[in-house]
């Protein structure tokens, strides 16, 4: 097959990717600098790791980016990020079209891509009601609930996962470890469940070294500016335990440094996510070497409470944990190495990409 991998990445992630790809001129260079910083390389499928010719790699919404590509290719120098997109899939004469971003784009795209594709499939992990989903021919994820909401408003959908990505291995022999707690994702107060386990585990700072790398909310960074503090934004505002513990946020293989550096590296789920858990931040704390502290759930295979994971049910439940795992550290380790051992055979890249090939075949 001829493979096509769209992809995104977050905003405040932008910065980083200019310094890394500045030296860079090739379309093809750039990609690869990025490639090699490791975001999100748990959905990267294999081939396109491997660099192989039939498998192509873009961030569809990095204007900047793919006009480079476009440049190269003598397209307009103003070309639309749909424009640019669409042509790629057809001077790579893409036969399998896979979407890591499939909100990102109207419900005109996938049925205007270029005859050369026989097959699209959207990677879909949030039980958004309006995404334009239903015309992909297959969509894709490791919640189940979620699947079954998207099969009930008509799209095709079956299980796949994300990855343990073999580049965190020399991060995961790390035994100086010197932060007890870490927590790397998004806050927002909406998230109500995430927020009081984060705020419960922050209290914790006095006595042992909790540290939060926090990529805020576009209403919580008003809300905590100068001039947001003059609104009556205060719900919005992160309580001071929380504030007090993090730092900035970090990603790709920044962030792969900060997780060697844990003990335990705490996850929550997000509200909307049900009971089904194995967020892709699971995959990344288990591949560190590091315990992972986790919400209780409906978790992917092998995940396991007390084996490869542990489990709270409340905040409270969550202190209590940490409490219990620095306090035996030879548990403690022994299930944080089950647990890399588990992930990265079970979920290895080679396994995601036999299981992506099923699926192909299977439509």
């Amino acid at each position: 097959m001829r493979l096509f991998q769209n992809s995104r990445y977050y905003p405040s992630l932008r910065p980083k990717i200019r310094e890394l790809t500045r030296s860079h001129c090739r379309f093809a260079d750039q990609i690869r600098a990025f490639l090699d910083f490791r975001e999100a390389a748990a959905h990267t499928l294999l081939p396109v790791e491997q660099a192989a010719e039939w498998a192509f790699f873009a961030n569809g919404d990095d204007i900047e980016m793919q006009r480079v590509w476009a440049r190269e290719q003598g397209l307009p120098s103003r070309a639309s990020a749909d424009d640019i997109l669409k042509a790629q899939i057809e001077a790579h004469r893409t036969e399998v079209f896979y979407n890591v971003d499939a909100t990102g784009w109207d419900r005109d795209f996938i049925k205007s891509l270029p005859g050369c594709v026989k097959t699209t499939i959207a990677w879909h992990a949030a039980p958004f009601r309006n995404a334009p989903l239903a015309d992909y021919d297959l969509v894709v994820c490791n919640f189940p609930s979620i699947l079954d909401r998207l099969k009930q408003q008509g799209c095709r959908t079956d299980y796949f996962f994300p990855a343990y990505d073999p580049a965190l291995e020399p991060f995961a022999g790390r035994r100086d470890r010197p932060v007890d707690v870490l927590f790397v994702g998004g806050y927002s107060r909406h998230h109500q469940q995430r927020a009081a386990v984060l705020e419960a585990v922050a209290r914790l700072s006095g006595e042992i070294n909790v540290v939060y790398h926090l990529d805020r909310s576009r209403l919580c960074r008003l809300a905590e500016s100068p001039f947001g503090q003059l609104l009556p934004l205060a719900k919005h505002r992160r309580p001071r335990p929380i504030r007090v513990v993090t730092r900035q946020p970090v990603f790709g293989r920044d962030y792969y440094e900060v997780l060697s550096a844990a003990k335990i590296v705490l996850n929550g789920a997000i509200d909307m996510a049900g009971a089904d858990r194995g967020n892709m931040r699971c995959f990344e704390a288990l591949g560190s070497g590091a315990l992972l502290l986790s919400d209780q759930g409906n978790y992917p295979e092998g995940m396991v409470n007390g084996e490869t994971i542990t489990t709270y049910a409340t905040p409270q439940q969550a202190v209590e944990q940490i409490r219990s795992h620095l306090a035996a550290a030879g548990e403690r380790t022994t299930i944080a190495q089950a647990g890399h051992d588990m992930i990265s055979s079970r979920y290895s890249k080679e396994v995601q990409w036999r299981r992506f090939e099923s699926l192909v075949a299977s439509i």
